[in-house]
């Protein structure tokens, strides 16, 4: 019996790439890789949720791309294996995928030879090298699209212009129309040059969020952080976006109908209001005292739950001293990790009993969209705008 279920086991497996060390045959339905190529983490996790939804639509197995980081003093990217921070597994659920390093070392020399090395883009991208005037992907030109490929010895030897077909497969049968274009024996691997997804993340993808889930190192230290960095009982989690580059960003709200991650509190056709300066840059005053009404709304409303600590995540200034010194008559602590590790930072984020984050920041939105998907209460700052006057209602986040 052990030995049929072991069988049957590696059967169910297949075409799904190499889960927990048990290598798989090639997926004949054909595979999908990107280069996760715009931004930074948030950016890169909107997109991971449009290319899931995208290679479920086409029947193609997604190629799971490592995380492109950016770090100081480095000229070139760092490509980051994508199970550092998140399980495979749980995707599993929801659509086959493959880690990249698994499908570069066990299935890429079995269907993916040198010569059918393709790169796909909508339209010709222009070579940074003025006398190249070849139409092509130029896929490797720049970073960090070729360190991302190069992580990989990856080189292609042609390039294939995709337009008009387009990655929406919520609102036309445009999957129909690439299986069409593209049969997977004839392409087995579409690579792409850019993510096949949107940003922001279409609203239709959010709820692929719940598959998203840390990694068993990332889950543990952040329940160890909490168990024994703050103090019992519940807390709030906030994130703050002040850093200069935030700053500058954030002088295009005016210019602008949607900026970033806005939609998230917006609207996707701006039904919840228009931008503004406080959504973006909400100011101190604005901050504490959206926390106090929270935490003497919690007092009010659970006396035997009540707030006793604050963690505090930010690409600049933690504000611990201003929240400690104004925060003194509700009687809260203020927390921050040790040392920086934004990763860890969303983790926590993630469990906080309550979470406050900025409605345009994408960094926010995977914390947000990571609380939906466990049914856990969060907040914008200054939103929505009637908020910043100080009324007696707490807006909380309506799920989109």
């Amino acid at each position: 019996m052990l030995r049929l279920f072991s069988i049957f086991l590696v059967l169910a497996l297949s075409s799904v790439g190499s889960i927990q060390g048990v290598v798989t045959d090639p997926d004949p339905a054909g595979y999908i890789a990107y280069c996760p190529c715009m931004g930074r983490f948030g950016n890169q996790a909107d997109h991971l949720l449009g290319a899931l939804a995208f290679a479920k639509a086409l029947n193609r197995t997604l190629i799971l791309p490592p995380w492109v980081e950016y770090r100081k003093g480095e000229i070139k990217s760092m490509q980051v294996p994508f199970n550092k921070y998140f399980k495979v597994e749980p995707i599993l659920e929801y659509h086959r995928v493959i880690t990249m390093e698994d499908f570069m070392n066990e299935t890429a020399r079995k269907i993916w030879p040198l010569h059918k090395r393709i790169s796909f883009c909508y339209m010709e991208r222009k070579s940074l090298d003025p006398k190249n005037t070849k139409k092509d992907c130029n896929a490797k030109e720049g970073n960090p699209f070729g360190s991302f490929w190069d992580t990989f010895r990856i080189n292609f030897v042609a390039s294939e212009f995709f337009g008009p077909l387009h990655y929406d497969v919520h609102h036309s049968d445009v999957a129909s129309k690439w299986a069409d274009n593209y049969n997977p024996k004839d392409w087995p691997v579409l690579a792409y040059t850019g993510a096949p997804g949107s940003f922001p993340v279409q609203a239709e993808n959010r709820k692929l969020q719940k598959y998203i889930q840390w990694s068993d190192t990332y889950a543990t230290k952040a329940e160890k952080f909490i168990r024994t960095k703050l103090p019992k009982g519940a807390f709030i989690g906030v994130h703050l976006r002040n850093g200069i580059d935030w700053v500058r960003a954030c002088e295009h709200v005016k210019s602008s109908t949607n900026l970033f991650a806005s939609p998230q509190c917006l609207g996707y056709k701006n039904e919840h209001g228009k931008l503004y300066d406080e959504l973006c840059m909400p100011s101190r005053n604005i901050i504490v005292n959206q926390l106090k009404r929270l935490i003497r709304k919690v007092k009010s409303e659970s006396p035997t739950n009540q707030i006793k600590s604050i963690f505090v995540a930010s690409d600049n200034n933690h504000m611990i001293e201003d929240l400690t010194r104004d925060l003194r008559e509700v009687d809260v602590s203020i927390h921050k990790l040790e040392t920086n590790d934004p990763h860890l930072d969303l983790a926590v984020l993630g469990t906080a009993n309550y979470f406050i984050g900025n409605c345009i920041s994408s960094y926010s939105a995977f914390v947000i969209r990571e609380r939906e998907s466990r049914g856990f209460p969060s907040y914008f700052w200054a939103f929505p705008k009637a908020d910043i006057q100080l009324g007696d209602e707490f807006a909380k986040h309506d799920e989109l």
